[in-house]
């Protein structure tokens, strides 16, 4: 069984983007988000996937949840028609990271293992949210806190989570 580990940059008003772009631009979540996912399955829907600059990210697995599936063979990515049949395309992976966007976090939040979230200092506009997170449900386990430099515009925290079992 694969784990399921959801991977976003949030604000503190949960803001995730803004017309299919991060509302902020922060180098240092870029390089933690590819250390992080590099070499594993990546699960995102179809908006996510087209807003990704230079197309589906190297050294990954790169799966697109989609309603309207391509004609013929899809270069460097696999779509599946549905989440089951996403999982069925990771069955033989160690771990998948749910990269985005707000609909496919909200239908896999509750089969996620863990979340790393970048939480960036500061309330943006936006016209996608991340879910709220039901701290009751999360515990805590790191967090590096990185004030606002000449590359990086806000202060950020990178925070992981994991899923505390109900008994």
């Amino acid at each position: 069984m694969s784990k399921i580990t959801i991977i976003a940059a949030v604000a503190d008003n949960y803001a995730i983007g803004i017309q299919n772009k991060l509302p902020w631009h922060l180098p240092a979540d870029m390089k933690h988000f590819k250390q992080l996912t590099t070499g594993h399955a990546i699960m995102m829907g179809k908006r996510t996937f087209e807003s990704l600059p230079h197309g589906p990210l190297p050294n990954r697995k790169n799966i697109v949840v989609t309603s309207v599936m391509s004609e013929g063979v899809n270069e460097g990515y696999f779509e599946a028609d549905s989440l089951e049949d996403a999982y069925f395309l990771c069955e033989h992976e160690k771990q998948i990271f749910i990269i985005g966007g707000t609909s496919i976090y909200n239908q896999t939040i509750n089969k996620a293992d863990k979340l790393n979230i970048t939480w960036v200092h500061g309330e943006f506009q936006a016209d996608v949210f991340f879910p709220e997170i039901d701290f009751k449900e999360w515990k805590e386990i790191s967090r590096e806190d990185f004030p606002a430099d000449e590359q990086n515009a806000y202060p950020y925290s990178f925070v992981e989570y994991k899923r505390i079992k109900m008994k």
